[in-house]
């Protein structure tokens, strides 16, 4: 049941309610924003150092604050969109990202762009939470398979779309249009949320989870950041393993506190359900497999075959614009709808992993990269919203929020372990196959160290072959991902609806 916008008393049921196909566009457009502010900063590094004489470490924390405070916050988020509502956190949290948007836009330091992204990724908490939760209030029946398909679909078009975005708006503008052109897409959908979105909340009560709250955020940030802060760093490094041995301590701290709290934001008996087990095993790995995947899959279109940001970008878009293609046209829901959820992800990702591997081994041509990227989005457009629908669907209706603060967290660690260690394949593998004599560290500078055409020939060669090996292991793990998902979802019983 859904109700009314701006009251909490029952409504007509969600699947007719009248405005939920512009609820559902309103709801998309906000994550597509917040999607993009993960992936847009790639392209501007060079810009905002020039800038802003921007040292290496404050670079780090420029791009980084937003995912790591938007995942530290992610469990509360849900939380709190669940006790007080999810069209209220909706509006509040496009309010908090749109400040800290203009804040960043107007930064003259590196100090305050950091706390702006800090601010727009406490925003991007909220909104990742509360988009899902209202497209699960306002959907019901077959509608809501489509619905959640567009909801994911969105987020492959945001990964895909940051760099050539990016690459657009430094090519006219200054590096500020990187964040103040949210301020539009964020006012309309403020205007849209206040008209259209119900509001909803969840039937529980008691205090908040306050101990939980603080322990939960800080435990997933400490995490977060020294996954991200490994490739930079190395994970031996102590600015690696102390928030790493410090994140892991606070979740412990934060998993024995839950189960003695009266009211715990978690329930952590979800556990103990091999649906939500199977579901999160599957967010995990295979976002872990696809993220990895596709970063090293734009550091080779760069670097091994020369391609600038922006035509690298261009050159992924099949892989997004079949995803959207195959979810707002409905096949990829008819498809969900024979296959069953198990059915869905296992082939879904069996696609997905396929066109990892098709991709990775496509010669110079583009015809083999196009089909690896369009099998990729077909995988994408039919394991995705079978993946959120079984995790959501093992959650109970009024904890709709939690439900997406968990898989929102599951994602966030996933694609930075991912990034982290097939990023490290790469190194690993790079570095054993240079040539005898060439100098190590980094692509940029083996290549400066060349002392001719065919050694740099060698240098990138062995790139090439070193990037092929990460995107194999990386599709490997999304296809072990799957079945492992789609094994336990089968053996749980009653599947889960799509």
């Amino acid at each position: 049941m859904t109700v009314a916008a701006g009251t909490d008393t029952p409504a007509r049921p969600a699947a007719r309610h009248p405005a939920r196909w512009p609820v559902l566009a309103v709801v998309c457009l906000v994550q597509l924003a917040v999607v993009l502010d993960n992936t847009v900063l790639g392209v501007a590094v060079p810009t905002l150092t020039r800038s802003l004489g921007a040292s290496t470490a404050e670079l780090q924390w420029i791009v980084n604050a937003y995912p790591v405070v938007q995942a530290g916050l992610l469990l509360t988020a849900g939380s709190a969109t669940d006790r007080y509502g999810r069209r209220r956190m909706l509006l509040a949290g496009l309010a908090v990202f749109g400040l800290g948007s203009l804040a960043a836009g107007l930064s003259t330091t590196t100090g305050a762009l950091i706390a702006a992204r800090a601010v727009m990724g406490v925003g991007g908490a909220l909104l990742t939470t509360t988009t899902l939760a209202v497209v699960l209030q306002v959907y019901e029946g077959p509608g809501r398979a489509r619905a959640i398909g567009a909801w994911s679909a969105v987020g492959a078009v945001g990964y895909a779309a940051g760099p050539p975005v990016g690459g657009l708006l430094l090519a006219h503008f200054s590096w500020g249009a990187l964040f103040v052109v949210n301020l539009p897409p964020v006012l309309a959908a403020l205007a849209a949320a206040l008209l259209l979105v119900p509001e909803s909340r969840g039937a529980g009560g008691g205090r908040p989870d306050l101990p939980g709250a603080l322990l939960s955020t800080a435990g997933t940030a400490a995490v977060v950041y020294a996954i991200v802060s490994g490739g930079e760093h190395g994970p031996s490094s102590a600015r690696v393993l102390v928030p790493a041995v410090l994140g892991v301590l606070a979740l412990a701290a934060f998993a024995v506190w839950e189960r003695r709290c009266r009211h715990p934001m978690l329930d952590l008996g979800l556990f103990h359900d091999r649906r939500f087990t199977g579901a999160v095993t599957g967010v995990v790995l295979i976002t872990f497999g696809s993220t990895g995947v596709l970063f090293l899959l734009t550091q080779q279109l760069q670097f091994v075959r020369g391609y600038p940001p922006l035509e690298a970008g261009l050159r992924m878009a099949p892989f997004a614009l079949t995803a959207v293609a195959l979810n707002l046209g409905g096949p990829a829901a008819r498809a969900g709808a024979r296959l069953g959820v198990p059915g869905s992800i296992a082939a879904g990702t069996a696609l997905l992993a396929g066109g990892f591997a098709l991709a990775a081994q496509a010669g110079p041509g583009y015809g083999q990269l196009a089909a690896g990227l369009v099998l990729m989005g077909t995988g994408c457009a039919v394991a995705n919203p079978a993946l959120v629908a079984a995790v959501m669907d093992a959650v109970p209706p009024d904890r709709a929020g939690a439900g997406a603060g968990i898989d929102g967290t599951m994602a966030e660690l996933g694609a930075g372990l991912g990034v982290a260690v097939l990023g490290a394949v790469l190194n690993a593998r790079f570095a054993a196959l240079l040539p005898a004599g060439a100098a190590t560290g980094s692509l940029p500078a083996a290549l400066a160290a060349a002392p001719s055409a065919a050694d740099r020939a060698a240098v990138l060669d062995a790139f090439a072959a070193a990037a092929r090996a990460g995107q194999l292991a990386g599709a490997a793990t999304v296809l072990a991902g799957g079945l492992t998902a789609a094994l336990l979802l089968h053996r749980a019983g009653r599947p889960p609806r799509l």
